[in-house]
């Protein structure tokens, strides 16, 4: 019998150690503070320091020793075995706990698949496997809707003390994301062949990640897009298709680095400024809406990635400036055509001629109509006859009387210039009373 119950114990106390991850040692400590904690429960006022606690690992006896001598009192094995149990189990936890924090400590940094589970407030608890993980709302994608028993990616982003210890934070709207799915779905980057230089994103809008290899022979693009774009819209699809990713050629030329990071827009020229980190683009107009994209998000994010405060210009005067802070502002310079060739010039002229006028001879100016203005414009040193328009009177009605009224007609100086149109109508209409 003695020899059954030995077996029976060092077996359980091997299993729960094995099962648990734990030394075999620190459950027999953790037995031994139990007993004593029992044995306080029921005699208050003692000084555990005086006390000590044996534990046979074979038998599984305990007794109470005090300064050497056996004050075990009678029938403290069953309090002591309930006692224990439930320390033990706290132990056991706490320890589990801890080898689970230690495995989760080596994969910071990496992605992990897992389920979530609950909504904490506006908190989420995710299932990633042997533990459960925290993400708050500082992490989530915004618009991204979430639901129970939805099964994600996430980053890892670090292990830090909560309100009930430590905690694993991960995360939906980091920039690792991107990197450890590219490195999931693209073989040459996991490889190290196609490096990821560096990434800008606005989750749940766009993203722009800069790509590049020192190995000949391999397009670093290309590499990420995959055939027919199947390992980019991989890592779409894990967004549920609502985040945009671009894929750019890094390149340590800031000319060029500056004009691959406005893609997709094409054919745009960059002037420098390096002293004042700005970039000048000029892009032509059917271009210009997409290099600065919506509401100047493509043009915010390539001076993100390229550290350079960039201004997009267009052949329409269109300016659009990237701030350092993030800041978008577009400006809209206002300019005559020039469609019209010199004719629009001569009228403005002619009409700021017509204003000086008026003021010198102290006379209203008189309001003409654009094709008034034109005519004096165009005939101001010819006579007044010549000055009307040949649709309103005809050489065949007029005859040789107005041949002599066209010679008598003296020319028009400056004071009159106003008048000129108002006293050419009243010839006129004496030429076709007299035919």
């Amino acid at each position: 019998m003695p020899a059954i119950q030995r077996s029976e114990f060092a077996l359980a106390l091997n299993q729960v150690a094995s099962e648990r991850g734990v030394d075999v040692d620190v459950v027999i400590d953790t037995v031994k503070n139990a007993i004593l904690a029992a044995y306080r429960k029921d005699h208050a006022g003692v000084e555990l320091e005086e006390f000590t606690a044996e534990l046979n690992p074979n038998t599984g006896e305990a007794k109470i020793l005090h300064n050497g001598e056996d004050v075990t009192p009678p029938g403290f094995g069953r309090i002591a075995a309930q006692t224990a149990k439930q320390v033990i189990l706290q132990k056991i936890r706490e320890k589990e706990k801890e080898a689970i924090l230690s495995d989760y400590r080596v994969r910071v940094g990496t992605i992990v698949n897992g389920m979530i589970l609950r909504f904490a407030g506006q908190n989420i608890i995710v299932d990633i496997g042997k533990t459960e993980a925290l993400m708050p709302v500082s992490e989530q994608i915004p618009g991204e809707r979430y639901h129970l028993n939805q099964r994600l990616s996430f980053y890892l982003v670090e292990i830090r003390e909560g309100l009930k210890g430590e905690e694993i934070i991960v995360s939906r709207s980091s920039n690792g994301l991107i990197e450890g799915l590219f490195r999931r779905e693209v073989p040459e980057v996991a490889q190290g062949s196609v490096q990821i230089k560096d990434i800008v994103r606005e989750p749940g809008n766009r993203s722009k990640v800069a790509v590049y290899s020192n190995q000949s022979g391999i397009d670093p693009v290309g590499s990420c897009v995959g055939q027919k774009g199947v390992r980019v819209q991989a890592i779409i699809q894990e967004f549920s298709g609502m985040e945009k990713i671009d894929i750019i050629q890094w390149s340590d030329d800031p000319k060029t680095y500056i004009s691959q990071s406005l893609s997709p827009a094409k054919n745009v020229r960059v002037e420098m400024d390096e002293k004042e980190k700005v970039a000048h683009v000029f892009v032509p107009p059917e271009e210009l809406s997409l290099a600065i994209g919506k509401d100047g998000q493509n043009v915010r994010l390539a001076s993100r990635l390229t550290g350079y405060r960039i201004e997009i210009e267009g052949k329409d005067e269109l300016l659009v400036s990237q701030d350092s802070d993030g800041q978008t502002q577009v400006e809209a310079t206002e300019k005559v055509s020039t469609g019209q060739g010199d004719k629009t010039d001569e009228k403005i002229e002619t009409a700021a001629k017509t204003e000086s006028t008026a003021e010198e001879t102290g006379e209203s100016p008189v309001e003409e109509t654009p094709e008034q203005v034109t005519e004096v414009a165009v005939h101001k040193d010819a006579p007044v006859a010549e000055a009307v328009s040949s649709e309103a009177i005809t050489s065949a009605e007029a005859g040789p009387k107005v041949a002599e009224e066209k010679s008598d007609a003296t020319p028009v100086d400056g004071d009159s210039q106003a008048s000129a149109p108002e006293d050419a109508t009243e010839k006129t209409d004496d030429t076709k009373d007299s035919a």
